[in-house]
Formats: C-alpha cells, sequence, structure tokens
C-alpha cells in the first residue's frame, strides 16, 4: 500500500511539473515574440516580465527530472511497476491533452491561411513554439507507453528539453533583460504610472476650478476642502516635476532609467487613455523626460457647465 501511495504521488509530481513547466514555457516564448515582433495596429498591453515563467522553469524544470528519474529507477527495480492504473491515465490524459493542442494549434494557422488573414512573423513563431512544446511531450510519452525509451533515447529527450528551456531563458534574458534590466523597468512603470494618476488629479481640478494649479502642492486646497494624495518617484522619493505651461496646458516630468520600447516597457504599462487630452502617449526617452498635456474642454467641460 505504501508503495502505491508513494508510486501514485510521484507519477503525479511528475505530471503537475511537467505542465506547470510546459505553460511557463509557452508563456516565456509568448512574451519574447510579443515583445520581438509587436502587433502593428495597436500596442501590446500583455505583461512584458518574465519573471514568473523563468522562476517557474528554474524550479519545475529540476523537480521534473529528478521525479522521472526516481520513477524510470522504480521501473528497473520492479517492472510490474509499468503496469499502474495510475501511470497509463496519466500518460494517456497527457496524450490526449497534447493531442488535443496540436491539433488546434495546425487548425489555427490553416483557418488564418484560407481566411486570408495576415501570417504575421509573430503569429508563425507562436504556432510553431506550439507544435515544437506539444510535440516534443507528445513524442516523450508515445515512446513511454510503447516502451521504446532506451537509456539512449531518453538522453535524447532530455537534451532536447534541455536545450529547449535552458535556450528560451537565455532568450528571454536577451530580448527583456537582465534582473537589473527588469528591475529598471519596473521602477519607470512606476513612474508613469504615478504621472497618469497625477494627470488625473489635475484634470478633475481643472473641472471642478477652470483653472489649473500653479504648483502639484496646489491641489490640495485647504480652503476648498479639496485634498488629493500626490505619489513621488519610488526610486529617488523625488517629488514629480510639474509645470503649467498654460490655462488648459501642462508637463509631467520624471527621470527615468530606460527608453520605453528597447525594453518593452510600454507592454507594462497600464492601458490607460484620456480622451480629452492629444496625443496621449507615453512612450519616454532615457533620463529627464517630460509629457506635454492639453486638456480639451469638450471632453472634459467643467463641472458647473456640465450639469
Amino acid at each position: 500500500m505504501n508503495t502505491k501511495a508513494k508510486d501514485f504521488f510521484m507519477h503525479l509530481g511528475a505530471m503537475v511539473t511537467l505542465y506547470a513547466g510546459v505553460i511557463a514555457l509557452l508563456n516565456l516564448l509568448f512574451r519574447v515574440i510579443n515583445v520581438s515582433f509587436p502587433q502593428v495596429e495597436r500596442y501590446y498591453f500583455g505583461g512584458g516580465s518574465i519573471s514568473l515563467p523563468v522562476a517557474t522553469l528554474i524550479v519545475v524544470f529540476p523537480i521534473f527530472l529528478i521525479l522521472m528519474n526516481l520513477i524510470r529507477r522504480g521501473y528497473e527495480a520492479d517492472p510490474s511497476r509499468k503496469e499502474f492504473a495510475v501511470r497509463k491515465w496519466l500518460i494517456w490524459i497527457t496524450l490526449f491533452v497534447t493531442g488535443i493542442v496540436i491539433a488546434g494549434d495546425l487548425i489555427t494557422l490553416l483557418y488564418f491561411f484560407l481566411d486570408g488573414r495576415e501570417l504575421t512573423t509573430g503569429f508563425i513563431l507562436k504556432v510553431l513554439s506550439v507544435l515544437v512544446v506539444a510535440g516534443g511531450v507528445f513524442g516523450y510519452y508515445v515512446d513511454d507507453l510503447r516502451d521504446a525509451l532506451t537509456s539512449g533515447r531518453r538522453n535524447l529527450w532530455r537534451i532536447f528539453a534541455g536545450v529547449l528551456v535552458i535556450g528560451a531563458i537565455i532568450i528571454g534574458f536577451s530580448v527583456i533583460g537582465s534582473p537589473r534590466t527588469q528591475r529598471l523597468m519596473n521602477y519607470d512603470v512606476q513612474k508613469v504610472n504615478d504621472l497618469q494618476n497625477i494627470q488625473s488629479q489635475l484634470i478633475s481640478y481643472w473641472q471642478s476650478k477652470e483653472i489649473l494649479p500653479e504648483t502639484l502642492e496646489g491641489l490640495s486646497d485647504p480652503v476648498s476642502s479639496y485634498y488629493v494624495s500626490i505619489p513621488k518617484d519610488l526610486q529617488t522619493g523625488a517629488s514629480y516635476t510639474y509645470n503649467k505651461t498654460g490655462d488648459m496646458s501642462f508637463e509631467l516630468c520624471a527621470e527615468f532609467n530606460l527608453a520605453s520600447g528597447t525594453k518593452s516597457e510600454v507592454s507594462r504599462i497600464s492601458n490607460v487613455y484620456y480622451y480629452g487630452i492629444e496625443p496621449e502617449q507615453w512612450e519616454h526617452g532615457e533620463g529627464y523626460f517630460c509629457f506635454e498635456r492639453t486638456i480639451d474642454p469638450d471632453f472634459y467641460p467643467p463641472i458647473m457647465k456640465g450639469r
């Protein structure tokens, strides 16, 4: 009974780590593709960070290899363990799932082609990524089910999986950046979000008073009991720069670590669009950068006039 319980959880653990690793690997590959081949029609606002999929792969891939090695040793010690129902059920479930994924992947590719849609480089690479990863899992477990995993063939599958995982991690860091670059990028994303917050407060202030404050401190007016929390640069602790340039125009400035777009920072900024301001751009250069804004009263009428 104890042996069966151990075998059950070892096989289950191997499958769980396998599924987690496959999802993380595809997630990593898709993020790299989204950064390398961004969509033309609109910005891609999916998470640009590769930290979670890379961390998942670093942890679960070795665990998967260890569990599979222990399972293989168990087979060598007692070949009858290959006949456990839990092993066959998990293998057949995996083959079923990967088979559906491969078929769906090919159907999607064929549908886009027959429908006359543009087969972009990014789309083709995503299709190939799914095909290679799912096909590799499918091929391995077909060999396992047929009892065709000789020592040499098993090593080939290990090399295939290792090259795929390690290669994806290396490419991910080369395209999106090192952990230090990710940290600097996070600071820049927070700065843009803070400026978006301040911009929203300035618009609300203008709507209520039909005038812009001379300074950011003017947003908190004790006379009118109008109080707001003005964020500061999380990296340096300094206040953001605000310059009033007209009755309905202003600029917001901050010190940025990286130029947006070069390391996919734009993909990590919240998709906030203020229709009353043109142009609504949040791309920035490296270093000190200012965003110029002009309020459109047609979109943001004064509160008293809008009633």
